[in-house]
């Protein structure tokens, strides 16, 4: 009775315990299988855009005055390339002012900066050559006077040879020649024909030689202290001047690019000091070599500074239109957010009230517009202004 009684306990327990078995089994079986059905769309990209996950957002009516709702549109892209370059003078507008003969410089007119005419006044330089001219001048206004006072004196005496009146004559001629010689001469230093009668008439010389302005502009470069001596084509000018209205924009784009320049392609242009303001010019020159350390190609741009405002050595940003514009899906950049992962996401709606995140694909941007490459249809309705606002509230805590 005794082992009846242990063998039936015994039996008890051991078909409890593998009932307990069986039940844990299936529980373990059970969450399994529901694990594996909850990871499967994650797995298949269900983190996109399927309608089944996608985050919505309800918005109320004191909300949706925080947002603004547009048509996906289309809008025209131009085509463009961008680079970093630097500003200096035009060289093409630039004159180095050297004297045209050797000489000490006398006076200097006009300071570094200053603006001046053509043909006004720089300097002056005291120059042998000048001296020697104006010598000679006067020596042949000289010889003219003597030679007109001995053909008088010849015509007025009796009973002198005909010989010798044309010898006077012949004289006199020559004389005159050599004084018309004497002024040209004179006048090729830059002397006014009022300055040369003034010389023979005061018998003195003026050594002073004036070197003007060949071109209206600024002035650039000063080397011109009293008592240097200058000569043609020796550096450094005493004087530079450059028509500072006009401006170089140096720029090295890569080798790649090199086939989408052409000579007249518009530019814009902006620098760090005028950051508000954009300057307007075209492509002048694309230079022939490339740089074989860096495998670039120097772009030389014409950019318009009528008011004088962009200095040499500015650091300047280019945008150089290469192609006519493309048409393309657009939306507002206001409507397009940078999720933390780097992706792009974009709210639209069906009834302005419940708004689904849609990631999407973006290209250029111009003016404000963002190109869709894909995500978005035109026609459907999106959020054009407060996006943000949108994706701020997925990410805010839920309210208690």
């Amino acid at each position: 009775m005794k082992d009846s009684e242990h063998f039936n306990k015994r039996t008890v327990v051991a078909v409890v315990t593998a009932a307990m078995i069986v039940i844990a089994a299936g529980a373990f079986l059970s969450g399994c299988g529901h694990s594996a059905s909850a990871n499967t769309p994650h797995e298949s990209g269900s983190a996109t855009n399927s309608p089944q996950s996608a985050p919505t957002v309800d918005l109320s009516s004191s909300q949706l005055n925080s947002i603004k709702i547009e048509t996906v549109g289309s809008y025209q892209f131009p085509v463009e390339k961008e680079a970093v370059g630097t500003i200096s003078f035009a060289d093409d507008f630039s004159v180095d002012v050297f004297p045209a003969y050797t000489g000490t410089i006398i006076k200097a007119f006009v300071e570094l900066g200053a603006r001046v005419e053509k043909d006004q006044p720089l300097y002056t330089i005291k120059s042998p050559d000048l001296i020697q001219a104006e010598s000679n001048l006067i020596g042949a206004a000289a010889t003219f006077d003597l030679t007109n006072k001995e053909l008088a004196r010849v015509d007025g005496l009796p009973g002198v040879s005909q010989r010798e009146k044309e010898q006077a004559v012949s004289d006199q001629q020559t004389a005159d020649g050599a004084l018309k010689a004497a002024r040209d001469a004179v006048l090729v230093f830059g002397k006014t024909p009022a300055e040369v009668d003034q010389m023979i008439a005061s018998r003195k010389i003026d050594p002073a030689l004036v070197v003007r302005s060949p071109i209206a502009g600024k002035v650039t470069a000063f080397n011109a202290p009293v008592g240097l001596l200058v000569q043609p084509g020796n550096a450094p000018a005493p004087y530079s001047v450059a028509n500072v209205t006009v401006k170089w924009m140096l720029a090295n784009v890569p080798e790649s690019d090199n086939a989408s320049f052409q000579l007249g392609q518009p530019v814009t242009v902006k620098v760090m000091a005028f950051p508000d303001r954009t300057f307007k010019g075209k492509v002048s020159k694309i230079y022939e070599t490339v740089d074989p350390n860096t495998h670039r190609v120097t772009i030389r741009s014409e950019i318009t500074d009528p008011k004088d405002e962009l200095r040499p050595g500015m650091l300047a940003n280019f945008v150089i239109r290469v192609r006519g514009p493309v048409e393309a899906t657009a939306i507002p950049a206001n409507g397009a957010v940078r999720e933390p992962d780097g992706t792009m996401a974009a709210w639209v709606t069906t009834d302005r009230r419940r708004f689904t995140e849609r990631f999407i694909k973006t290209g250029l941007r111009t003016d404000g517009q963002v190109q869709i490459l894909g995500g978005l249809q035109r026609g459907e309705l999106v959020v054009s202004d407060g996006a943000v606002f949108l994706s701020n509230m997925l990410e805010a805590p839920p309210s208690d």
